[in-house]
């Protein structure tokens, strides 16, 4: 896959990603109905897990993919280590909170599933970007990193 197919469908998966954890977002502060298949969403967010500290974790989600996009806005060589850490520590943190869904809180929120999906991709995407990326730099295009 091209570089700039690589950015467009990371910048695309981040879009999707931000209209998730925004409306989640907004639904933690309007104190809203989340609309769901099941019950799980609502169970999800008024567990403990739901905040950090005082922050909705919807909310640093927001923030994680809004920084993905940004971070596409560099030059190659800081958009691609940023994007790659920045949804690696996603990637992590969703995985901890699949895992608190799971075992801790008995139920899913499909809302929280399509962002693990999201991203799950995006940081498959930009591992193959930053690898790219690397290759580049040291001269091996397709050889390995």
């Amino acid at each position: 896959m091209s570089d700039r197919r690589l950015v467009t469908a990371t910048a695309a998966l981040a879009f999707v990603g931000v209209g998730i954890t925004a409306y989640l977002t907004y639904a933690h502060y309007a104190d809203a109905s989340i609309a769901c298949p099941t019950d799980g969403c609502e169970t999800v967010r008024n567990s403990s897990y739901a905040l950090l500290g005082m922050l909705p974790v919807a909310l640093l989600g927001l923030g994680a993919y809004l920084l993905i996009l940004g971070w596409l806005f560099l030059p190659r060589d800081y958009s691609r280590p940023a994007v790659f850490a920045t949804a690696l520590a996603g990637l992590a943190f969703s995985t901890y909170l699949l895992a608190v869904q799971a075992i801790e809180i008995g139920a899913f929120c499909t809302w929280c599933l399509a962002s693990d999906v999201v991203i799950t991709v995006i940081a498959a995407l930009s591992a193959l970007a930053f690898w790219t990326w690397q290759a580049d730099r040291s001269g091996n295009r397709g050889h390995g990193p």
